[in-house]
């Protein structure tokens, strides 16, 4: 199969295709990133103060259910997928539902929603890629457009994760493929993410707008894993999934009810998230910023300035963003990895003040364990743990795959208490033979 001159045609229909849409991801998080601090930052000093007040949260996040309240009432489709319901990696949308997935994770993510941009940007990824296909040729078959809509679900998450295998990873994981389909689809998404990245950094050194990539950087070298870290890797997985299912609980306790009635209780929904910034401010003195966003960009500076939050501190950062993680989880729309590893990350920390477990061991077992929980895929929760410590991440890995399992074990003992759901597979069908998907991709 791959000496065919079909499939060198759909390599190449991947990488084409994974050109625009690494930039379009490009430009939509640096959108995102620059109406955050147009919102937060630049409206309050031109109203004449010095800095944001306390409930200034409270405007914008009352306006973020406002209008994903509307965009899912109004706009076709659902705005992307429910994110208390999982994580999931596809099928591609339609055309006409792309305009609301757009617009519902625009104004979720700019104005303050704990959520990230991954599920949005692989839902758009891949309706672009259909897209493509479709305006090249109408009849295209399912076969080939599912392996294309793949390829542009890799391109566009390529270095969110801070490296293109993180992404293809959670991908592969999430789509449930195996066998030799998996290497058929995997091969052409592998390249657009290839493509993708190089874009990204491109970008990057063209326009100086920044990365938007999920980065680590100076942490204090470890040494090898001992005894003790590893009955911390138990405790720390048990105490992940207990927490974790109470969020995923909360979001699918509240999503049902706040579907009945869009438009009333999307905005109480932004408040009580903005309630919660405003709480942990008043009780802790630190920044709202901690609480509100997906934590994408929070994360480093927490870790950097880890000496600056006391254990009562991140108690309370780990129950107030817990709390508005999980109403945002019912009912606007992003994706749950970036929260889940803030999340984990400030439980690890306030852990490792106790004897016996450094920053860095801490840091992995909490964010493997919590993202463990949350996303249902172990794999990809321990190379998020551990890629993103650099140097660090492989004298960690053993305690972090000891809290991923105990964490996804555990976790399924509270099925009961908050269900989970299946992954998608990437693409909305998957071929049933291999030589579907490339018969016809040199005339595609």
């Amino acid at each position: 199969m791959l000496r065919t001159r079909s499939y060198r045609a759909l390599l190449l229909l991947a990488a084409v295709v994974g050109v625009p849409i690494s930039a379009a991801t490009y430009g939509f998080l640096y959108l995102v990133d620059r109406s955050q601090r147009w919102v937060f930052t630049d409206i309050p000093a031109a109203v004449g103060l010095r800095s944001a007040p306390t409930w200034w949260p409270v405007l914008p996040l009352f306006l973020a259910g406002v209008l994903v309240g509307l965009t899912l009432r109004y706009l076709p489709g659902t705005g992307g997928h429910p994110p208390a319901e999982g994580f999931k990696a596809g099928g591609a949308p339609a055309p006409a539902e792309l305009p609301g997935i757009v617009l519902a994770a625009f104004a979720t993510l700019a104005l303050g929603v704990v959520l990230g941009p991954e599920a949005p940007l692989i839902a758009l990824g891949g309706g672009l890629a259909v897209c493509a296909v479709r305006l090249a040729r109408r009849d295209a078959p399912a076969a080939t457009i599912a392996v294309v809509s793949a390829a542009g679900s890799f391109a566009a998450i390529s270095t969110l994760l801070g490296s293109p295998i993180l992404g293809a990873f959670l991908l592969m994981e999430a789509s449930g493929l195996g066998g030799p389909m998996l290497g058929i689809v995997l091969v052409p998404g592998l390249l657009a993410a290839g493509i993708g990245s190089l874009i990204f950094i491109g970008l990057d050194s063209w326009t100086g707008l920044g990365t938007f990539s999920l980065a680590i950087p100076d942490l204090p070298h470890v040494g090898h894993p001992d005894v003790a870290q590893f009955g911390y890797a138990i405790g720390i997985g048990l105490g992940a999934a207990i927490a974790g299912s109470l969020i995923r609980w909360l979001g699918l306790y509240l999503q049902p009810r706040v579907r009945r009635r869009l438009l009333l209780l999307m905005p109480i929904a932004g408040l009580a998230v903005a309630g919660c910034a405003i709480a942990y401010v008043e009780v802790t003195g630190k920044s709202s910023s901690d609480v509100l966003f997906s934590g994408q960009a929070a994360l480093p500076t927490l870790i950097t300035h880890a000496s600056a939050y006391s254990v009562g501190a991140l108690v309370c950062l780990i129950a107030f963003k817990g709390l508005a993680y999980g109403v945002s989880l019912s009912s606007f729309r992003g994706g749950p990895v970036f929260p889940a590893m803030f999340i984990g990350a400030a439980g690890g920390m306030a852990l490792s003040h106790l004897p016996g477990l450094p920053l860095v061991p801490g840091l992995a077992m909490g964010i493997g364990a919590m993202s463990a929980v949350m996303l249902r895929l172990p794999l990809t929760s321990v190379l998020l743990a551990t890629l993103l410590l650099a140097s660090d991440g492989l004298a960690v890995m053993p305690v972090a795959i000891v809290a991923v399992v105990v964490a996804y074990v555990a976790s399924a003992r509270f099925v009961a208490l908050a269900p989970a759901t299946s992954g998608a597979q990437v693409a909305a069908t998957p071929p049933a033979n291999a030589s579907e998907v490339t018969a016809t991709a040199a005339t595609t």
